[in-house]
Protein backbone atom coordinates (compact mmCIF):
# COMPACT_ATOMS: atom_id res chain seq x y z
CA UNK A 1 0.00 0.00 0.00
CA UNK A 2 1.54 3.30 -1.04
CA UNK A 3 -0.88 5.69 0.70
CA UNK A 4 -2.23 4.45 4.06
CA UNK A 5 -4.05 7.71 4.84
CA UNK A 6 -6.01 7.53 1.57
CA UNK A 7 -6.83 3.91 2.45
CA UNK A 8 -8.14 5.04 5.86
CA UNK A 9 -10.33 7.74 4.32
CA UNK A 10 -11.65 5.32 1.70
CA UNK A 11 -12.54 2.74 4.36
CA UNK A 12 -14.45 5.40 6.31
CA UNK A 13 -16.18 6.62 3.13
CA UNK A 14 -17.20 3.06 2.16
CA UNK A 15 -18.51 2.31 5.67
CA UNK A 16 -20.58 5.51 5.61
CA UNK A 17 -22.05 4.55 2.24
CA UNK A 18 -23.43 1.27 3.61
CA UNK A 19 -24.31 2.89 6.99
CA UNK A 20 -22.05 0.67 9.11
CA UNK A 21 -21.71 1.46 12.79
CA UNK A 22 -17.96 0.79 13.04
CA UNK A 23 -14.99 0.44 10.73
CA UNK A 24 -11.65 -1.31 11.41
CA UNK A 25 -8.42 0.24 10.15
CA UNK A 26 -4.82 -0.98 10.55
CA UNK A 27 -3.20 1.26 13.15
CA UNK A 28 -0.30 3.71 12.90
CA UNK A 29 0.67 6.82 14.85
CA UNK A 30 -0.51 9.16 12.10
CA UNK A 31 -3.86 7.37 11.66
CA UNK A 32 -4.37 7.48 15.45
CA UNK A 33 -3.71 11.23 15.47
CA UNK A 34 -6.12 11.81 12.56
CA UNK A 35 -8.81 9.69 14.24
CA UNK A 36 -8.37 11.59 17.54
CA UNK A 37 -8.79 14.90 15.72
CA UNK A 38 -11.95 13.59 14.02
CA UNK A 39 -13.25 12.47 17.44
CA UNK A 40 -12.47 15.83 19.09
CA UNK A 41 -14.10 17.75 16.24
CA UNK A 42 -17.29 15.67 16.50
CA UNK A 43 -17.04 13.63 13.30
CA UNK A 44 -16.73 10.27 15.13
CA UNK A 45 -18.47 8.81 18.20
CA UNK A 46 -15.51 6.77 19.40
CA UNK A 47 -11.99 5.58 18.68
CA UNK A 48 -10.74 2.31 20.19
CA UNK A 49 -7.38 0.58 19.83
CA UNK A 50 -7.44 -3.22 19.57
CA UNK A 51 -4.20 -5.18 19.91
CA UNK A 52 -3.87 -7.89 17.25
CA UNK A 53 -0.26 -8.99 17.74
CA UNK A 54 1.07 -6.90 14.87
CA UNK A 55 0.51 -3.13 14.86
CA UNK A 56 -3.01 -3.25 16.19
CA UNK A 57 -6.27 -1.97 14.75
CA UNK A 58 -8.24 1.19 15.18
CA UNK A 59 -11.97 0.65 15.55
CA UNK A 60 -13.76 3.87 14.62
CA UNK A 61 -17.37 4.31 15.69
CA UNK A 62 -19.13 6.40 13.06
CA UNK A 63 -21.55 9.15 14.02
CA UNK A 64 -25.00 9.60 12.51
CA UNK A 65 -27.66 12.26 13.10
CA UNK A 66 -31.25 11.69 11.94
CA UNK A 67 -30.13 8.70 9.86
CA UNK A 68 -27.55 10.75 7.97
CA UNK A 69 -23.81 10.72 8.47
CA UNK A 70 -22.23 13.66 10.29
CA UNK A 71 -19.37 13.44 7.77
CA UNK A 72 -20.45 15.01 4.49
CA UNK A 73 -17.20 14.28 2.69
CA UNK A 74 -13.56 13.27 3.03
CA UNK A 75 -10.86 14.33 0.60
CA UNK A 76 -7.17 13.49 0.51
CA UNK A 77 -5.26 16.67 -0.37
CA UNK A 78 -1.53 15.90 -0.21
CA UNK A 79 -0.73 12.69 -2.05
CA UNK A 80 2.53 10.75 -2.36
CA UNK A 81 2.90 11.88 -5.98
CA UNK A 82 2.01 15.51 -5.29
CA UNK A 83 2.66 16.86 -1.82
CA UNK A 84 0.70 19.97 -0.84
CA UNK A 85 2.15 22.37 1.71
CA UNK A 86 0.66 25.54 3.13
CA UNK A 87 1.96 28.37 5.27
CA UNK A 88 0.02 29.60 8.30
CA UNK A 89 -1.37 32.60 6.41
CA UNK A 90 -2.40 30.49 3.38
CA UNK A 91 -4.03 27.65 5.35
CA UNK A 92 -7.17 26.48 3.49
CA UNK A 93 -10.62 27.05 4.98
CA UNK A 94 -12.95 24.14 4.26
CA UNK A 95 -16.48 25.29 3.38
CA UNK A 96 -15.78 28.72 4.81
CA UNK A 97 -14.82 27.28 8.21
CA UNK A 98 -17.61 24.67 8.56
CA UNK A 99 -15.22 21.81 7.77
CA UNK A 100 -11.67 21.10 8.87
CA UNK A 101 -8.36 20.51 7.18
CA UNK A 102 -5.94 18.20 8.97
CA UNK A 103 -2.35 19.45 8.78
CA UNK A 104 0.94 17.74 9.62
CA UNK A 105 3.22 20.38 11.16
CA UNK A 106 6.56 20.28 12.93
CA UNK A 107 4.56 20.56 16.18
CA UNK A 108 2.37 17.55 15.43
CA UNK A 109 -0.82 16.82 13.56
CA UNK A 110 -3.53 19.44 14.07
CA UNK A 111 -6.50 21.16 12.46
CA UNK A 112 -6.19 24.18 10.20
CA UNK A 113 -7.65 26.40 12.94
CA UNK A 114 -5.05 25.28 15.47
CA UNK A 115 -2.25 25.76 12.92
CA UNK A 116 -3.46 29.30 12.19
CA UNK A 117 -3.68 30.06 15.91
CA UNK A 118 -0.13 28.74 16.53
CA UNK A 119 1.12 30.41 13.33
CA UNK A 120 2.64 27.25 11.83
CA UNK A 121 2.36 25.78 8.37
CA UNK A 122 2.77 22.26 7.10
CA UNK A 123 1.52 19.50 4.83
CA UNK A 124 -2.25 19.55 4.30
CA UNK A 125 -3.19 15.87 4.69
CA UNK A 126 -6.95 15.88 4.16
CA UNK A 127 -10.18 17.87 4.38
CA UNK A 128 -13.33 16.77 6.20
CA UNK A 129 -16.74 18.40 6.01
Amino acid sequence: MTDPIADMLTRIRNALTVKKETVEIPSSKMKKAIAEIMLNEGYLSGVDFVEDGYNGKLVLTLKYADGRSVIGGLKRVSKPGLRTYSGAEDMPKVLGGFGIAIVSTNQGIMTDKQARRQNVGGEVLCCIW
